[in-house]
This record gives C-alpha cells, sequence and structure tokens, in this order.
C-alpha cells in the first residue's frame, strides 16, 4: 500500500539531509510505530507520506500511485484517503467539537446531510457523542486530542498518521488514545504513529521502524522501543 525506495529529504542546498535512503514498504491494515531521537527525521517522513512537502530524491507509491509526481491539483484526492493527527491539536477554537470534525467533510463537498449522519457516529466512536456542542477550549487535553482523532478519520481515510498524538498528554490518557488509535487500525485503517513515548511502545508490540541519524537503522515485527537501539 505504501512503498518507499532510496528516499532522501534536504531542506536546503548544502544543509544536512532530514532523511537518508529510507527504504520501506507498508502493507493494507498494518500498524507501525516509528521511533527515533528529536530529529531524527520522523516528522519529516509523514509530512512527505502527507505531500506537504518533496523529496530531494527518491519515490513514494501510496496506493500504486508515485505520489512525488501527483499535479497540484491532485493533492486533495491523495489526502482524502490519508488522515491527520498532530501533537498540538490544531482545532479551530471559534467552533464547536461537532463542527471541527464537520471541518473536515465540507472542504471536500459531502453534503449537509451526510455530514449530519457521519460527524455523531464518529465521535460516539471516539468517545465524544455528549460533547459535540462544547467548545476546544471546554475539553481537557485528552478529549481535545479524541476531537482531532474524529476529525482525522471521518473522511474513512484507508491511511492514519499520528505525529507524537501523545506528547502533551499525561501516561493514562495517553493510554486510552493509543488503544482508540489501536481500534482505529482493527477496522482496518493502515496506521503509522510517529512517536518517543517509550511505554507506548513497548505496550503495544507492534512493528517499529527506528530512525536514527536520519537513517533507517531497524525494523522489527513487534518490536520494542529498548531492543531497537
Amino acid at each position: 500500500m505504501i512503498e518507499i525506495y532510496h528516499l532522501y529529504k534536504q531542506y536546503a542546498q548544502n544543509e544536512f539531509y532530514a532523511l537518508k535512503d529510507i527504504n520501506l514498504i507498508i502493507d493494507r491494515g498494518e500498524f507501525i510505530f516509528v521511533v527515533g531521537p528529536s530529529g531524527s527525521g520522523k516528522s519529516t517522513l509523514l509530512k512527505l507520506l502527507l505531500r506537504e512537502t518533496l523529496p530531494t530524491k527518491g519515490n513514494i507509491k501510496i496506493f500504486g500511485r508515485d505520489i512525488t509526481r501527483l499535479k497540484n491539483r491532485e493533492i486533495p484526492f491523495l489526502r482524502r484517503n490519508i488522515g491527520m493527527v498532530f501533537q498540538d491539536f490544531r482545532l479551530l477554537s471559534d467552533r464547536n467539537v461537532f463542527e471541527n470534525v464537520a471541518f473536515s467533510l465540507r472542504v471536500i463537498g459531502t453534503s449537509p446531510r451526510e455530514i449530519r449522519k457521519r460527524v455523531p457516529l464518529t465521535l460516539e466512536l471516539v468517545g465524544l457523542k455528549d460533547k459535540a456542542f462544547k467548545n476546544p477550549n471546554e475539553l481537557s487535553g485528552g478529549e481535545q486530542q479524541r476531537v482531532c482523532v474524529a476529525r482525522a478519520i471521518v473522511n474513512r481515510p484507508a491511511v492514519l498518521l499520528a505525529d507524537e498524538p501523545t506528547g502533551n498528554l499525561d501516561p493514562a490518557t495517553s493510554m486510552e488514545i493509543m488503544t482508540l488509535i489501536q481500534d482505529i487500525n482493527i477496522r482496518g485503517t493502515t496506521v503509522i504513529v510517529a512517536t518517543h513515548a517509550k511505554d507506548i511502545v513497548d505496550h503495544f508490540q507492534k512493528r517499529v521502524v527506528v530512525l536514527e541519524n536520519n537513517q533507517l537503522v531497524s525494523d522489527q515485527e513487534r518490536g520494542v522501543y529498548f531492543n531497537a537501539h
């Protein structure tokens, strides 16, 4: 489903590489943790998969298409199939929970009737059915992150990317969010999570891809954070 070949990313000429010669195959329905120290290229990898930036060299195929060659007008169609969860939530503070989640559907032209049907179902899935008309600032950090997850999956994407989704949360809430993301994976969505959270990686025992010095140094089925180094 996702094929990455000899991927290099350099943000400016003569600058060090953020990623060097990355090769990675991710099958449909997999759950992968991408781990490594700060600055090792985790966020850059997710940005490349979302087509927020282009590689310096190399190829990325998603759903069989080389996304490095997409025309600008084709990028929104790619992103309809990829949900993104950010560490810093990025919620619209002037809109309630329902509207924050609905926003993802409105931008792709979903009918009001379909929005009215799909948003409550998604909020129920993430455990926020009774918070639909609250504003983000009335929610806890964990609830705000649940809204982010709902917004990322309301389009029913084939792929869910999460960049440090528990970075601002306490350990118990972090585990709840990761269990929610695992449930989404069980329903068939391919999940890629970039994280520093050793306890979460060790607990869930998923495939672990390790970036170090901007290179892929380890790829383990049912891996743990500690063994990766």
